[in-house]
């Protein structure tokens, strides 16, 4: 069984594709899709991106949902749609825009359908999101997908609303309107975070606090950070507060910055597409929290962490602001060596194939252990599929791009033949953590001593222990005390076990306050 609600961590660029009308006078020998919009959903009009999503599994479905794992058992269609209403009903072409083929290639065989409308686009960064709109799982026996024939799909429920967080003694939503942003969009925008006070915090009004700012990886948000229980991506909200109410993690503020944003994760850097939000961090949202809540507001006792996506942004804010911020502790960050991009070395001219390496071998993307899973060009194809935008590959594309003449990022790569264009390659190489540290070496070097942490498992699920490597590669020989940590045999998800999050708190504590003997004595570590 599936839930409404999948993990995902990866997920375009592409034009809105009208959906096509059928002349009665012409037959067509391919399966099509009609698909109903209940007239109990309301009076309101639907746009968004509809998707028809086909398996082949023979487990009985109560939902399916894209899984890039799942990319060769499940087929996806799918078309952009505007001002629907209740009671319409689309005939949908499958193979304008399909996963892995046309659907009407697809094998003839049972099969079990659905058709889902993700009105807020979502589904390319974090899977099945409020006001999204599907239909009951349909069983399809013995379909013959090339000799034509009608299946009759419904959208007939609506995903909730997520309900508010609500503050508590120790946890707070934190919420600025940043000018900076505001000035950028054209349009009010918010810079958003959820705030874990220590324990001690209302008993002990005038102590200030270090303060820890994580920031999570693609497809998450600062809530489901704060939420996450299971801390595989980060250090798990209940075990902080129960460690610094223990006395066996130290007291600070911890902050859940939020990157997500509709292009997908804006990963706090100052861009042409997404805005300045490295700036509105620094200047503004920043010097608020250490307004509102207890902060110390020196260098030291900023202290930067995140995984994945959000280990690499946090060493982009330590590099861009050296500084402001007292040390870096990424974990698994998203390629820090343009050197190794996904696979590809986005630093040669002429590019190399984003898809595939010299001949026909392609290039791998997702691994299990020693076992590769999916390629990039599958992953690639999949995705433009899913999502207008927003998924894992464009949200890259909207940070480190220039916008192209359409006003949407231009895409490092066609999607269809994996040929890099040199603009894109060149606007991305600003975002080279290695290039620009050993071009600015001379001015950063001294800046950065001491703080710089990297820990990445030496089976990364989306293989980033590669441009890690690289990293280090390039500032040994510069003389770097930045600190490298290769746990041996873990992958992207099982960094955290055996207490990472508090061996780096500890760390970071330890900057903060060097002089300090207590909280918490050493002798005190489980």
């Amino acid at each position: 069984m599936h839930s409404l609600r999948p993990f995902l961590w990866l997920a375009l660029f592409l034009a809105i594709s009208a959906i096509p009308a059928r002349s009665a006078d012409v037959f067509d020998p391919r399966v099509r899709f009609n698909i109903t919009i209940d007239r109990g959903l309301g009076t309101n009009r639907l746009s968004g991106r509809l998707l028809v999503l086909m398996t082949n599994r023979r487990e009985p479905q109560d939902v399916i949902v894209p899984s890039p794992l799942e990319m060769q058992t499940t087929w996806i269609c799918a078309h952009e749609v505007e001002n629907l209403k209740p009671g319409d009903t689309l005939e949908m072409d499958p193979d304008i825009l399909a996963f892995p083929s046309a659907l009407s290639r697809a094998p003839a065989g049972n099969y079990q359908a659905m058709a889902l409308l993700d009105t807020q686009h979502t589904l390319g960064y974090s899977g099945v999101g409020p006001g999204a709109v599907y239909g009951p799982v349909m069983r399809l026996a013995d379909l013959q997908p090339r000799q034509g024939g009608t299946v009759e799909l419904k959208l007939n429920r609506q995903v909730p609303p997520n309900p508010p967080l609500a503050d508590t003694a120790t946890k707070k939503l934190a919420v600025l309107r940043s000018e900076l942003l505001t000035g950028f969009w054209g349009r009010a925008m918010e810079v958003r975070a959820a705030v874990l006070l220590p324990p001690g915090y209302a008993t002990s009004p005038t102590r200030r606090y270090p303060t820890v700012y994580f920031i999570h990886g693609f497809g998450m948000s600062s809530a489901g950070a704060w939420e996450d229980a299971n801390g595989c991506c980060g250090p798990a909200p209940q075990d902080l507060e129960a460690g610094m109410k223990a006395g066996t993690w130290p007291e600070m503020v911890y902050v859940f910055l939020e990157a997500s944003c509709p292009l997908g994760n804006h990963a706090f850097a100052d861009s042409v597409n997404t805005g300045p939000w490295g700036r509105a961090l620094v200047d503004e949202f920043i010097p608020f929290l250490e307004k509102t809540y207890r902060l110390e507001s020196r260098p030291a006792s900023r202290l930067l962490t995140g995984h994945s996506t959000g280990g690499w942004s946090a060493l982009w804010l330590q590099i861009t602001h050296p500084d402001f911020f007292g040390g870096a502790w990424a974990t698994a960050p998203d390629a820090v060596d343009l050197r190794s991009w996904s696979g590809t070395d986005l630093t040669k001219s002429p590019p190399d194939n984003f898809y595939r390496k010299t001949g026909t071998r392609p290039r791998w993307l997702i691994r299990a252990d020693d076992r590769e899973m999916v390629t990039v060009e599958d992953f690639g194809k999949w995705e433009r599929v899913l999502a207008e935008y927003g998924g894992q590959l464009s949200s890259f594309e909207a940070v480190f791009s220039p916008r192209a003449d359409t006003g949407r990022p231009l895409p490092l790569f066609n999607r269809e033949t994996g040929v890099i264009d040199p603009e894109a390659q060149a606007a991305w190489s600003r975002f080279d953590i290695s290039r620009v540290l050993r071009a600015n070496w001379e001015r950063l070097g001294p800046k950065l001593a001491g703080k710089i942490h990297i820990t990445v498992g030496t089976k990364d699920s989306i293989h980033l222990e590669e441009s890690v490597h690289l990293l280090q590669d390039t500032l040994q020989p510069l003389g770097s005390d930045a600190n490298f940590t290769y746990l041996e045999g873990r992958n992207h998800f099982d960094l955290y076990n055996d207490g990472l999050a508090q061996k780096m708190a500890l760390e970071m504590h330890q900057v903060a306050h060097p002089a300090n003997p207590t909280n918490p004595p050493a002798a005190r570590q489980p």
